[in-house]
């Protein structure tokens, strides 16, 4: 009967797959019918919180955007980037990284591919080494960002383990800014030179590619003080999510939890947004960021809950399976983690759909810490949306995904990144908890 089970789950998620974006959330929800009302297995739990962080933290996000926040930003990353044009392979991931870290989701990274894009062509380099790896930084930030609904679930059910989540991040960060790094290495020898490469000679010669140079933004007036503001609610998050924890314990009764803390600040962060810069709020449910994010609740909503509805049915028959597998091999986590996230397309449904079930059945704290990059193996599957929309902006023809569907450039760097970020969350969380 669970192989049965197990391929229903699978089969609902390649239909998911198959519908792109949002259409996996559905697909999920779907499956989850058909485990509980045909097969007979009790439900299992919705992941509520994450859900609602994603919610509060979109929020905040597209009111900056609206503001005029986003496009600051991008100025910022563009004046870096054209200060460091030779380097490019190396500073485009800095970039993605730190704007995924501080914002808690990918999507920021739509925003500064077009400039990575450009700034690689002048130059010369192929555009496909720098926007690689920028998407699969901006994929993997994730696991390290302070407000990111993967790593705000990820902590809480690591408190019981003494885990705390100032330790977390304190390993995550490194470990894969680090990892992005050892992939931007690697992708600098991926693929031939952009002078050789006879599809960018074919379109030069068709007059295909254009050099646009720097591109004029219009900066709002309240974009500055947007930023400032969402910055600092994220500094209050990390503050009192610190305060509030075992290992430091300056809040030993706490009137509001962490997750709850979150969204009310971020919430909050939204509402001095729009009241201090005057902006119309009709229009945040409008902005790119809110609608990427909502779809990305739905997502999480219908994948995790098929997930977990399968996972709480047979924890038992996974712990008999899984244990002394992973008792003798403890990697292999990760390996699960990055094949199941290649599906689920999401680091949130793929931490709350196995991790719970992966603490459950005896692995360690420390493996399970350190396998935690494994899940942003989003780029895979050529069919993120940052992915791409790396492939659409790079008019080069240099960032292609070939016939064999797996031969595309984000591979080889995103393989390299997530597994050096293992191997470092080993070797550094061993020294942290």
């Amino acid at each position: 009967m669970i192989i049965i089970e197990l391929f229903i789950v699978l089969l609902f998620i390649y239909l998911g797959a198959k519908i792109g974006g949002i259409g996996i959330g559905f697909a999920g929800g779907a499956g989850v019918i058909v485990l509980t009302m045909v097969m007979g297995v009790d439900a299992g739990n919705i992941p509520v919180d994450v859900i609602l962080i994603i919610m509060s933290v979109i929020t905040a996000i597209a009111a900056m955007q609206v503001a005029g926040g986003m496009d600051w930003l991008v100025q910022l990353a563009e004046t870096f980037l054209r200060k460091n044009p030779k380097h490019i392979t190396f500073y485009a991931p800095i970039v993605t990284y730190v704007m995924t870290l501080l914002a808690g989701t990918g999507h920021t990274a739509f925003s500064t591919l077009p400039v990575i894009a450009e700034v690689a062509k002048e130059q010369g380099i192929r555009p496909s080494r720098p926007l690689s790896i920028s998407v699969v930084a901006s994929q993997i930030a994730i696991t390290a960002s302070p407000i990111s609904a993967a790593v705000v679930f990820f902590s809480g059910i690591l408190d019981v383990f003494n885990v705390s989540y100032l330790s977390l991040l304190l390993i995550c960060i490194p470990t894969t800014f680090v990892a992005c790094m050892v992939g931007a290495f690697v992708a600098n020898f991926v693929g031939g030179e952009l002078k050789d490469d006879p599809v960018y000679i074919d379109r030069l010669a068709k007059g295909l590619i254009k050099m646009k140079g720097v591109t004029k933004r219009n900066i709002l007036p309240s974009a500055k003080l947007s930023v400032y503001l969402f910055l600092s609610a994220l500094f209050i998050v990390v503050a009192y999510a610190t305060m509030i924890s075992d290992a430091v314990g300056l809040i030993e009764n706490p009137a509001i939890d962490r997750n709850q803390a979150i969204m009310a600040i971020m919430l909050s962060a939204a509402a001095a947004i729009v009241l201090l810069t005057k902006i119309d709020a009709s229009l945040i449910s409008e902005a790119p960021t809110f609608k990427s994010g909502m779809s990305a609740c739905v997502c999480v909503l219908g994948v995790a809950w098929l997930g977990d509805t399968f996972v709480s049915g047979h924890i038992n028959e996974i712990k008999e399976l899984s244990a002394g597998i992973l008792e003798q091999y403890p990697w292999m986590l990760a390996v699960t983690l990055f094949f199941a996230s290649m599906l689920l397309y999401s680091q949130g449904a793929t931490t709350t759909a196995l991790m719970p079930a992966a603490l459950a059945i005896g692995v360690a704290p420390l493996t399970a810490v350190a396998s935690f990059a494994a899940v942003s193996a989003l780029f895979v599957l050529p069919t993120y949306p940052t992915l791409l929309a790396a492939v659409e902006m790079d008019d080069t023809g240099s960032t292609r995904i070939g016939k064999y569907v797996f031969n595309h450039p984000f591979l080889i760097p995103g393989v390299v990144t997530i597994s050096t970020s293992v191997a470092l969350g080993f070797a550094f969380g061993g020294l942290v908890i």
